[in-house]
């Protein structure tokens, strides 16, 4: 028997995530139509939810407490098109065991494709090649890394970061690494160097953060690291802000203006009114576009039905967060 499935996000994701083909496909698999609730309706159709077994989500999902729980007595799993589900898992869900499926790996897909971008650019010195000419008026090249044969340094292996290497292997790069967590054998059958946290940003020509926001890597990236950088060389956040101290990046980039910033994330986010950080010439700022944006979300969505569907089939999950991992993911 097919089980019971509800749409339960976002009213304004729904659309973006879940578009026309994607609900001819949920109603192939299930051979009904679907209803959709956001935070709000959900609560005036109490029935909907106590009967449902399957949440298809993203972003918007409800906080699942023990409140909500009570009120979803036969709920058995949730497929979330989204990243991070810290945002609505509790230990009271931990403890009835409703399996919860990320789409982590379609949003990592995105950062990674735009990870990729930034690099490319850095390594031809982009960011310093347009303000020489805007400010000259004229052109002049500025020396370059170039692309064969450079250095890029990645802050820690995740998915965002494997997908990444994955990316890079047609242009023949070297990658160092530095995670705590990756094991020689795991770096040497991904064809990267480990290297600690100092000797990657002294080395690399371009520097991407990929580290979870986690209370041992707040603050991690310190103004010492980008004293270090070698020169023309660019720094790439598409992580979290708070994992960088920005004041003290702040005044490095002040001394060091030959190095870049390409931040997409700051902390706090938007930065205050009066930040250097839009001031300094050597940082080039964007809105948290990294992720996924536009159509890239169908993505997450058809991420988010390949799970459903492996699970009617009794088939492994690959999206699949256990409470075990929740220390070490973002």
């Amino acid at each position: 028997m097919i089980p019971k499935a509800i749409f339960l996000l976002a009213h304004e994701h729904w659309n973006n995530v879940y578009g026309t083909e994607e609900c001819r496909r949920l109603q192939r698999l299930t051979s009904q139509s679907i209803p959709f609730y956001d935070p709000s309706s959900i609560l005036e159709n109490p029935r909907a939810l106590e009967s449902a077994e399957i949440i298809l989500s993203g972003w918007g999902m409800p906080m699942c407490d023990a409140t909500f729980l009570a009120a979803a007595p036969n709920l058995k799993a949730v497929f979330y098109a989204a990243g991070s589900v810290r945002c609505f898992t509790t230990e009271a869900l931990w403890r009835r065991n409703i399996i919860v499926s990320s789409s982590n790996k379609a949003l990592a897909a995105a950062v990674a494709e735009f990870t990729l971008g930034q690099i490319l650019l850095s390594l031809k010195s982009m960011w310093r090649q347009m303000e020489e000419t805007r400010v000259r008026r004229r052109y002049r090249q500025v020396s370059c890394p170039g692309i064969y044969g450079s250095v890029v340094g990645l802050i820690s292996m995740g998915s965002i970061a494997r997908h990444l290497v994955a990316l890079l292997r047609p242009f023949h790069v070297r990658i160092m690494v530095y995670d705590p967590l990756l094991s020689r054998e795991e770096a040497r059958n991904l064809g990267v160097q480990s290297a600690s946290l100092d000797d990657l940003f002294k080395m690399a020509d371009v520097v991407s953060l990929h580290a979870p926001w986690l209370p041992e890597t707040e603050g991690m990236i310190r103004g010492r690291h980008f004293k270090q950088m070698r020169r023309g060389a660019t720094f790439v956040n598409t992580a979290r802000g708070a994992i960088v101290n920005e004041p003290e990046m702040i005044e490095a980039l002040r001394n060091r203006p030959d190095i870049f910033a390409l931040l997409d994330v700051t902390h706090p986010e938007p930065p205050i009114l009066n930040s250097p950080l839009y001031d300094l010439r050597n940082i080039i700022l964007t809105p948290h576009i990294a992720g996924a944006i536009g159509k890239e979300c169908r993505r997450m969505g058809v991420l988010a039905i390949d799970e459903f569907e492996r699970y009617l089939k009794k088939e492994a999950l690959i999206g699949q967060v256990s409470e075990a991992m929740m220390s070490v993911i973002a």
